[in-house]
């Protein structure tokens, strides 16, 4: 009796420090995953994080541009004042004509972008006629252009613009005023008159402030002198003020 009550006791301790040490095994295989978890995440974390301050410094970046951007592009008007050069045919078979111009300009856009333009110029220079009996080989000619029309901003940066202009108007020629009374045809040149004038240019400015800037614009310039189309190249270069914030 005594035998088996020890017996007893003996396997019930046996049962016991068996449960104790599947227990512990369970509880340590069962760790583990949850640590790696841990360690997973907080890895992940680390890689996200610098990722996420890039970004967040980039968009900032992004923001002061783009503010910049409209500062400088969102005035209502701008007002340009400035010179040009021009080579002009002065008359049917005569040769090209260097011409120097004033030239002041209005534009009103809506947009950043769209604007409409009207432009002012008066072009100066002198004709060389060749030798004749009159003694007048190079007279004094003038013409004077209004033109209006569309301005497109296609490039904007908070440093510099390039911009596209198309304009349509009239011309004013004046031919005669130093011939002597001779007149315009006994020396080649075109008679006076006012005829139409086109002009397409592209628009390169550089900022000095979100107001101010310098412009350069070659152009081509087309016009009806002497009843045929002529077509001239020059560019015109000066100053541009803008005001009136949207």
């Amino acid at each position: 009796m005594f035998s088996f009550r020890r017996s007893v006791v003996v396997l019930a301790v046996i049962s016991l420090v068996s449960l104790g040490a599947l227990a512990q095994s369970t509880s340590s295989s069962s760790n583990p995953p949850a640590q790696d978890q841990a360690q997973q995440a907080g890895a992940a974390q680390n890689e996200k994080g610098p990722a996420t301050v890039q970004a967040r410094i980039r968009a900032r970046k992004e923001a002061r541009r783009a503010q910049a951007i409209h500062d400088t592009y969102s005035q209502l008007y701008e007002v340009f004042v400035g010179a040009g050069y021009q080579r002009f045919t002065p008359g049917p078979n005569l040769q090209r004509a260097t011409m120097y111009s004033w030239d002041m300009a209005v534009s009103r856009f809506w947009t950043d972008r769209l604007g409409l333009t009207f432009d002012g110029r008066g072009y100066y220079g002198t004709a060389f006629v060749g030798l004749n009996p009159y003694s007048l080989t190079r007279p004094a000619i003038s013409h004077y252009d209004v033109l209006v029309g569309p301005t497109y901003r296609f490039m904007l940066r908070p440093r510099y613009s390039l911009a596209g202009r198309v304009e349509g108007g009239v011309a004013d020629g004046n031919f005669t005023g130093d011939t002597n009374g001779f007149g315009s045809k006994v020396l080649g040149l075109y008679s006076d008159g006012t005829t139409y004038a086109f002009a397409a240019s592209v628009i390169g400015e550089v900022n000095i402030a979100p107001n101010l800037s310098l412009r350069l614009a070659p152009e081509y310039m087309a016009n009806g002198f002497g009843s045929t189309l002529q077509n001239d190249l020059g560019f015109t270069y000066g100053f541009v003020y803008r005001f009136g914030k949207q």
